[in-house]
């Protein structure tokens, strides 16, 4: 029987590991975009309040991407 399914199983974690590999990229760049606008933001001094963890967001999204 397992043999009769492993075309489906190899189909299914294939379009797993596209999905998979997909979302780490966007979060990459989701989180390099961030982290830009977050410091765009934080040059002035009243915008540093929203900068800042703007930034931070962006940065740990970005670690989360590649790790």
């Amino acid at each position: 029987m397992s043999i009769l399914l492993l075309p489906f199983r190899l189909v299914w974690r294939l379009v797993t590991f596209i999905f998979e590999l997909t979302g780490r990229l966007l979060a990459i760049i989701l989180g390099i975009v961030l982290m830009i606008v977050g410091v765009l933001i934080s040059l002035t001094v009243v915008g540093a309040i929203i900068g800042v963890p703007l930034a931070l967001f962006g940065f740990a999204l970005t670690v989360r991407g590649l790790f």
